[in-house]
């Protein structure tokens, strides 16, 4: 049954050979994303059972062990992120057959779509570090495509900062593959973490897990190499944005959590401190970063850098609760940020405008969509007894238990931050009179289609239900977090024999 480890990665790139063929069928294209979407999120869903069930999950492809041959490996961190990818998928699959125009479905807008999501999954399952490095270069072509596919002077620049850093990002990685593979002769994860127990002098695996932490750092938006997430973020159509939003810079997360547990001697190697300040930086930069802005997406794109900075505080406190606290809010962030970015779409169909000035009249002309909006909006802040207020609950607890008492109050003291944001996105965008503004193309004088309304819907009821029984989810991620903490279980399925 490991076999089937491989679905998510190669159902998304076989569905993006077979849309080329049909680029001029737009309703082709868009039945075979949702019909590929659901085969993804299905296939997740069986992976998690599996490991859950069975233990880590392991394919050696073309038969060849690790260390020689590329290995798939599924824990309960990997598993969990694939089903929530693959729930994000559906969701912006059903979403963009309502927005993406005919123009950018020509340009290849669904090919670039299953060859992100394809990359996503790759990096979530790989036991290579250099096969990790070939996935994100995979997701770093298909998302700058996907940015600039609408050829806007404003997509263009931001596209221009997105590529020029995160190729930056690249050249560190490689830099640090070159060196760890001088050190030990291998870039198999389970093996370096045998192997670099055997090294001399622990100083050169620490100054190299300093470049996987800037490389992978920008990948998440971290302090203080973020300014390309803000500058690009708000460009795209709102179905590319929320994909983006709630799957890109997580997978740069997921990497440093993958890298520092598994790999690296984290606490012996004076990084732990310096990952401490760069997410209390990063919450309280982003959190400022937000509340300066004036344009929606802007605000939330901002609220991404701020709550990268919550996950990577539950990798630096490195207890099993602040562990646990990390994977249940990348669970949680996902959902809540992917649908935001949707809500915006809503809101723009109505209003004409994302910038706070010409918004307005939202609540009393579409109460509705008001209330899909407040529900996620404060459950990014913390509100309860929404997904959030458990997310944030933990890592302060957290904080708290590991005597981190500063920490402790940045986390709460962002969290009231955010609560400013999300009502100033209220007050502007719903509650106050509809301004007089000019005709703009994205007004629209028909109902809003389902197809847009559905995944909000649903995404909507996904937060409150994670919110109302946070039971199961808070067990995932405390499994989730056992195993990064003891990867011995993740040693042995990789390597079996040879050590």
């Amino acid at each position: 049954m490991n076999g089937l480890l491989a679905t998510p990665i190669i159902v998304p790139f076989a569905a993006a050979a077979i849309s080329l063929l049909g680029r001029r069928r737009p309703i082709f294209q868009s039945i075979l994303a949702l019909a590929t979407a659901a085969v993804h999120l299905a296939a997740g869903i069986w992976l998690l059972c599996h490991v859950h069930q069975f233990g880590i999950a392991v394919l050696h492809v073309g038969g060849w062990p690790a260390p020689f041959g590329i290995a798939l490996a599924a824990d309960h961190l990997s598993a969990l992120m694939v089903v929530i990818s693959g729930i994000v998928y559906v969701a912006v699959a059903a979403y963009s057959r309502a927005e993406i125009t005919d123009d950018c479905l020509w340009r290849g807008y669904y090919p670039l779509l299953h060859v992100l999501v394809g990359g996503i999954s790759g990096a979530f399952l790989t036991g290579d570090l250099f096969n990790l490095y070939v996935w994100f270069e995979v997701m770093l072509m298909a998302s700058f495509a996907m940015l600039v596919l609408g050829r806007t002077r404003a997509q263009l620049a931001g596209g221009v900062n997105y590529v020029v850093i995160n190729l930056f990002s690249t050249l560190v990685f490689l830099a640090g593959l070159g060196l760890i593979y001088a050190m030990t002769g291998t870039l198999n994860m389970a093996h370096l973490h045998v192997k670099l127990k055997t090294i001399a002098d622990p100083g050169h695996a620490a100054a190299v897990a300093a470049l996987f932490l800037t490389a992978f750092g920008i990948k998440a938006g971290l302090f203080p190499l973020f300014f390309w997430l803000p500058a690009s973020y708000h460009t795209p159509p709102v179905a590319t944005s929320a994909i983006f939003s709630g799957l890109l810079t997580k997978v740069g997360v997921y990497a440093l959590i993958r890298t520092f547990t598994l790999i690296f001697p984290f606490e012996d190697s004076g990084l732990r401190e310096v990952v401490l300040v760069c997410a209390a930086l990063t919450m309280v930069v982003g959190v400022l970063g937000a509340a300066a802005q004036s344009e929606v997406r802007r605000i939330l794109s901002f609220h991404i850098i701020s709550q990268v900075g919550y996950m990577v505080l539950g990798l630096g406190l490195f207890t099993p609760l602040a562990l646990t606290g990390a994977v249940f809010y990348l669970l949680h962030h996902i959902i809540v940020k992917a649908n935001l970015f949707l809500i915006t779409g809503l809101a723009r169909h109505w209003n004409g405008s994302l910038e706070l000035a010409k918004m307005g009249g939202l609540y009393r002309s579409h109460g509705a969509v008001a209330l899909l909006f407040f529900i996620p909006a404060f459950s990014l802040a913390g509100f309860p007894p929404l997904s959030g207020f458990w997310a944030k609950m933990i890592l302060i607890r957290a904080s708290i238990d590991a005597g981190q008492f500063f920490l402790a109050g940045i986390a709460a003291a962002v969290g009231l931050m955010t609560i400013y944001s999300m009502t100033k996105i209220w007050n502007q965008a719903f509650w106050k009179p509809t301004p007089e503004i000019e005709d703009d193309p994205y007004v629209a004088d028909s109902g809003l289609s389902l197809w847009m309304l559905g995944p909000v819907a649903a995404l909507t009821a996904l937060t409150v239900f994670v919110g109302l029984f946070p039971e199961f989810f808070y067990q995932m991620a405390r499994q989730a977090a056992v195993e990064l903490l003891d990867p011995k279980a993740y040693v042995d399925a990789v390597l079996g024999r040879i050590q």
